[in-house]
């Protein structure tokens, strides 16, 4: 997975959340448009688990479309003709930023001796690559699924420094059934002979098929039953009956294999395992006293969240506690619910109500506070 990267390090040893460091913090990003004059016109857009700094354009490493194409680009919804967008790699992944696949002083990657990290941890890192760019406040700060933890977390840690914030398909905590999911899949991981306790870059090994099963039980909870049913259905994969053996006699499980199979070509092992724990120690509030309104108590900005009736990974009841929250707290704040069938995944598919909702709060939040093209 070689390819250049732009790269932010800092200066300063970076200290975590769970108490141990980074001697030397790399941050992996893209942007695209210009900073305009008053450096105001700035969104930093938070990517999911499997996500990258690559939301629009090519992806130089899997060669297709950025995982958010259709909203941001040039005269897009996101038009970055007029904002200054920028994506980072989180720290914990594969793409450049500081993770387990650093490599140590023989070459070999350090694996899991890389310290556990946090949402807050990312959001840290994203903090100083913000102010690396000379920008002192963000127009907006957008993410969806574990993008949108982060969103929170900005809301919460650096709420002077954002105008708006859009959190979508999230939640304020991971709940005991989205730990389970994880956890089955970093159990499979480890379960993988290839593995090698961690190691397999320096055995020269990679747990594929563990990596694989992992990819296949998280892509499920995306995907509503509705969505699987009309695609999938029962249908057959080319054949006209059944085998009575254990090839992928159905639809959906060649489906899934493939998604297991491609996944393992452009992700990390460890990568995942540090990534998923990282979303299961979530819990916005426990920094709060336990109490959800204390933080978003000091963001002054606006807010819009969003959620989809169909995802049951991450229900909408979830987020209307965060906005029942943000309303105790006085933020001014919109809720939108798409009636979709298209499950958690929806956020990035072509879903017309959401796209008019988030074109139409980006729009009049950018007359709101002055924002100018770049």
């Amino acid at each position: 997975m070689t390819n250049e990267h732009r790269i932010f390090q800092s200066s300063e040893v970076f200290k975590l959340e769970g108490g141990s460091e980074i001697p030397t913090l790399h941050v992996a990003y893209e942007t695209w448009g210009k900073l305009n004059d008053a450096k105001n016109n700035a969104i930093l857009i938070c990517h999911a688990l499997t996500g990258d700094q690559y939301v629009t354009g090519t992806n130089p490493v899997t060669k297709r479309n950025g995982w958010w194409s259709d909203v941001v680009g040039k005269g897009k919804l996101i038009d970055t003709d007029k904002y200054f967008v920028i994506c980072s790699n989180v720290i914990g992944g594969c793409m450049g930023s500081s993770g387990p696949t650093d490599l140590d002083a023989d070459n070999n990657q350090i694996a899991i001796d890389f310290p556990i990290i946090t949402i807050g941890d990312m959001v840290h890192a994203q903090y100083l690559l913000v102010q690396s760019l000379g920008i002192e406040k963000l127009f907006a700060v957008i993410g969806g699924s574990m993008g949108g933890m982060q969103v929170l977390r900005w809301i919460a840690d650096y709420p002077d420094m954002l105008n708006c914030a859009v959190p979508i398909a999230t939640a304020a905590r991971h709940s005991a059934q989205n730990i389970a999911f994880h956890e089955v899949g970093r159990q499979a991981i480890m379960a993988d002979p290839e593995w090698k306790d961690g190691h397999y870059n320096k055995n020269g090994t990679f747990p594929s098929k563990g990596l694989s099963v992992a990819r296949m039980a998280a892509h499920i909870t995306y995907m509503s039953d509705v969505a699987l049913h009309r695609k999938f259905g029962r249908n057959l994969q080319n054949r006209d009956a059944v085998t009575f053996g254990f090839d992928a006699d159905f639809q959906i499980e060649s489906y899934l294999r493939h998604q297991g199979t491609s996944f393992v070509d452009r992700f990390d092992a460890n990568s995942y395992l540090y990534i998923t724990r990282a979303m299961d120690y979530f819990d916005l509030a426990s920094g709060f006293d336990n109490n959800l309104i204390k933080a978003f108590d000091k963001f002054k900005g606006r807010a819009c969240v969003v959620s989809f009736s169909s995802d049951w990974h991450y229900p909408p009841s979830e987020s209307r506690t965060i906005v029942r929250a943000m309303m105790g707290a006085g933020v001014k704040v919109s809720a939108l619910e798409v009636e979709t069938d298209k499950g958690h995944d929806a956020f990035l598919l072509d879903e017309p109500i959401f796209h008019r909702a988030l074109g139409g709060f980006i729009d009049s939040s950018a007359r709101i506070f002055g924002i100018e093209g770049n």
